[in-house]
């Protein structure tokens, strides 16, 4: 498996990560068991660069993640992430103070099954708490040994370079795709600018790239992205209209969307890391055989002018949550 630094405090992760956001019933029903496989032959394969959050499910995947690293902890590097946060009444918040994020760390170190954090992001900005209250805090538990790397996921620029003032950040994570390429105006120059890695989520556009949606009908009733707008209605209609290049781009090569998808993000920088979600281990291999797939210059610029940044039509998330993105 090919490795790729992120940041500049000796973080070395593989090329590809594993996101285990939808083993806990986020896009569908999930089953433990596959799950769990899916964590090993991971590992197996040499994917290392494991990812989660205490929200999700809120806290059931990070329990999960526990489990299945039960005995192989030494072959992950762990990355979690707190502040996020979903309420008794079914709506979101967000809680950066320092308390919080001592707190928060504890319950997922538990959870988790661990003594330490590899990684450990704000998962969003708490816009009542100075960002360097918040990573002053994250500090601290790195000074405790309970947390080895710190990171912002979906923040500002100027965020970004107050936060790493105060300790040096190793990663920023935020959404990243053919499909969703806002970070290429401010938040990855200034990755680049301060030396901090950049950790691309859903990469394959949640699923989207991969061509196996179709329409609307195909996600399962309480599927998370039938409540975002493009993958409703006539965005989705337009959106699909994206995929035929992909395609053909993927047929020439004899490999699949998934893949040229992520050798296109691979090509945008050796610090850029995605972290492709699934839940089933044949997609492991899918995934990271995009690591041997180059495309040629006139290829990469067909998919640029294919996918400029302003191709996907609607949000990509609903409105009050993205409010809370780019603080």
């Amino acid at each position: 498996m090919k490795t790729r630094k992120l940041g500049e405090q000796g973080l070395t992760v593989s090329a590809i990560g594993l996101g285990c956001m939808s083993m806990t019933d986020i896009y569908g029903p999930a089953d433990r068991e596959e799950s769990i496989a899916t964590i090993h032959y991971a590992l197996d394969r040499g994917v290392d660069f494991i990812d989660t959050s205490d929200m999700y499910a809120n806290g059931r995947n990070e329990e999960l993640l526990g489990a299945a690293l039960d005995g192989r902890r030494k072959d992950a590097v762990l990355a979690t992430k707190f502040g996020n946060l979903r309420l008794p009444d079914g709506k979101t918040g967000v809680n950066g103070t320092p308390e919080y994020a001592q707190a928060a760390c504890e319950e997922s170190l538990k959870r988790l099954g661990t003594e330490v954090i590899d990684l450990y992001y704000l998962h969003r900005v708490d816009p009542n708490v100075p960002i360097e209250e918040t990573v002053g805090a994250m500090a601290r538990l790195v000074e405790a040994g309970k947390v080895r790397f710190i990171g912002l996921s979906e923040a500002g620029a100027s965020t970004i370079r107050r936060a790493h003032a105060v300790h040096p950040l190793s990663a920023v994570q935020t959404e990243y795709s053919l499909w969703t390429r806002d970070v290429e105006a401010e938040i990855l120059p200034a990755c680049r600018e301060l030396g901090i890695g950049f950790v691309a989520y859903s990469p394959l556009g949640r699923g989207f790239l991969t061509g196996a949606i179709g329409a609307e009908a195909d996600l399962a009733e309480k599927d998370r992205r039938r409540d975002m707008p493009r993958f409703t209605g006539e965005n989705l209609a337009r959106n699909l209209g994206l995929l035929a290049s992909l395609r053909t781009l993927a047929d020439t090569h004899g490999a699949t969307p998934a893949q040229v998808a992520l050798a296109w993000l691979l090509s945008r920088g050796e610090d850029i890391v995605p972290i492709p979600g699934t839940k089933r281990p044949q997609r492991i291999d899918e995934n990271a055989a995009a690591l041997d797939l180059t495309l040629g210059d006139s290829e990469l610029a067909q998919l640029d002018a294919t996918f400029p940044p302003d191709a996907a039509a609607g949000l990509r998330y609903p409105e009050p949550q993205m409010k809370r993105l780019g603080i």
